[in-house]
């Protein structure tokens, strides 16, 4: 059972590419089976999977199904058990419906970028505020990031992931995972969060 109302979106479009026009980028086995992973290893409800490309949802569904209805998923439970949370959207309007069909309510909607915001929200104050029981939909663009429509209509921008050096290109499935020990993860010994 779930401890957060926390629930993420990978998103495949709309994202730009790097000469800022967009997008549909493609899926990846990999951030399917790492990110199933860390969601599950971190109590997120559902991983929504987004893209309106009929060959990248039959994709997504013989990748997942292999796992949660097939051979993988009998040889390995573990992994059944990551991939089943899984659902394919067609857009991002499905993936809000869906969370708000099974909280009750809309969750706040709060996007992930590389690029620093004035606007953003710290990684602190969206750790308090689920804890404190916000309902939360954590989206990830994949190729170079989420198109700036879908930034706009968010509620809120999260602050990038930034390491100890200048370079800053993370994977999205290790900024994904960062995040979610950030903010939902135990905190270290003697940090006060």
């Amino acid at each position: 059972m779930p401890t957060t109302e926390l629930y993420m979106a990978l998103v495949h479009y709309p994202v730009t590419n790097k000469n800022g026009e967009t997008i549909a980028s493609a899926v990846t086995n990999l951030d399917l089976h790492d990110m199933a992973r860390s969601c599950k290893t971190y109590g997120v409800r559902r991983l929504f999977v987004i893209t309106p490309l009929e060959d990248q949802k039959r994709l997504v569904e013989r990748i997942a199904g292999h796992w949660t209805k097939g051979v993988g998923g009998r040889h390995n439970p573990d992994r059944k058990e990551a991939l089943s949370l899984i659902h394919l959207c067609h857009d991002m309007e499905g993936a809000v419906a869906a969370a708000e069909e099974d909280l009750g309510h809309r969750p706040m909607v709060v996007v992930t970028t590389a690029r620093a915001s004035e606007q953003a929200l710290s990684h602190g104050s969206l750790r308090a505020m689920i804890s404190g029981g916000q309902s939360c939909l954590l989206v990830f663009g994949t190729a170079w990031g989420l198109a700036e429509p879908l930034m706009l209509s968010a509620d809120r921008i999260l602050e990038p992931v930034r390491g100890a050096a200048e370079y800053n290109h993370l994977s999205v499935r290790s900024a994904a995972a960062i995040l979610l020990d950030r903010l939902v993860g135990e905190p270290l010994e003697g940090q006060d969060i």
